[in-house]
């Protein structure tokens, strides 16, 4: 029998959660039965929404349940297979548990080639991110040349994806982040062109104004907050807000208040519309094809921030809210298994 490691869900926090909220278990990984493979953990992706599922709170996801594994996205590696459809060895992208091995019927994996791009990339700019950056920006926030597009959370797994799609139509992208050194990232790796350290500055919406002299057309909301407050001042006529993430508001027990928009809404005859990556699932095709050329031209950068050893997966999670990483955030679990 094989040892196997899991995280489970110990209790659900109130605000900030911290190591005590997780546990980790040490169980044997079950006899194959037809239709099944055995998959070895290679990466495991560590995102922002999976603190809303800690909560016990109606939302688009059902909530993670205490004493039960963790759930989200994985690229491992086929190492016993009882289904045809999936040979030993091969490279699999799934929703699973976190743990050092998993076992799947076939029907929430997905094959990736490695030939295409790096397998790390099904789990950001060619996975779930990737597309929720292209279906945000490109079906809701719809941007044409020469508008200016405003990107908050901008050096995250998304934001990075979004202000790049932004440029490559054409538009004025003007990043916000928490650190000089992601606001240099954004700027000479990316091509942004501005980008503004929310933290630093003392006067946001001064800075905004200066970034965005013609206004701003289209804002990718990944923060929420007092962020998006002073973007919201700018907004110009049919403008278009996409709300993809509230990551300031997650850990707080009291979610702020701020200024009420529906008016500023109302004069500008603006949208607002909120999304989850799924409600476009039947358009992923074309999604990663369209990513997937992108990446391949050279049109798309994209920066991993790996944590090695499935014992800091924790660790890598909870620095998402300390804002310590740049680009995608993973964990690398092990080496894959050299085919023959």
């Amino acid at each position: 029998m094989t040892n196997n490691k899991k995280i489970l869900l110990a209790y659900r926090p109130v605000g900030m959660p911290d190591q005590s909220h997780f546990n980790t278990i040490e169980t044997n990984v079950p006899e194959l039965i037809d239709g099944e493979v055995l998959i070895k953990s290679l990466y495991i992706s560590v995102d922002p929404y999976m603190r809303g599922r800690m909560s016990d709170t109606k939302s688009y996801a059902k909530p993670y349940e205490v004493g039960k594994p963790f759930i989200g996205g994985i690229v491992g590696q086929v190492i016993e297979s009882k289904n045809p459809k999936y040979k030993v060895n091969s490279f699999v992208e799934g929703r699973m548990e976190w743990a050092e091995y998993n076992v799947s019927n076939g029907s929430n994996i997905r094959k990736i080639d490695p030939e295409i791009a790096p397998i790390t990339t099904a789990l950001h700019v060619l996975g779930m991110p990737g597309l929720t950056a292209y279906f945000g920006l490109l079906y809701i926030g719809q941007p044409k040349e020469g508008e200016t597009v405003v990107v908050s959370g901008a050096s995250g797994a998304v934001g990075t994806i979004v202000g790049q799609i932004a440029k490559l139509k054409g538009c004025r992208v003007v990043g916000i982040a928490g650190a000089e050194e992601k606001c240099s990232f954004l700027t000479n790796e990316l091509g942004f062109d501005a980008a503004i350290n929310y933290k630093t500055t003392p006067d946001l919406y001064n800075e905004l104004a200066k970034a965005c002299p013609n206004g701003v057309d289209v804002y990718f909301d990944n923060v929420g907050g007092t962020v998006t407050d002073e973007v919201m001042k700018l907004i110009n006529f049919q403008s278009r807000t996409v709300i993809c993430g509230q990551i300031s508001q997650y850990n707080l027990e009291n979610p702020e208040m701020g200024p009420s928009i529906l008016g500023q809404l109302l004069k500008t005859s603006s949208l607002v519309k909120g999304f989850i990556v799924s409600d476009y699932a039947d358009h992923n095709k074309e999604g990663l094809t369209m990513l997937a050329k992108w990446v391949r031209e050279g049109k798309i950068q994209y920066r991993e921030n790996v944590i090695e050893g499935f014992e800091n997966t924790v660790d890598a999670f909870l620095g998402l809210f300390r804002g310590e990483n740049i680009g995608k955030q993973l964990v690398k679990i092990s080496e894959p298994t050299i085919k023959d």
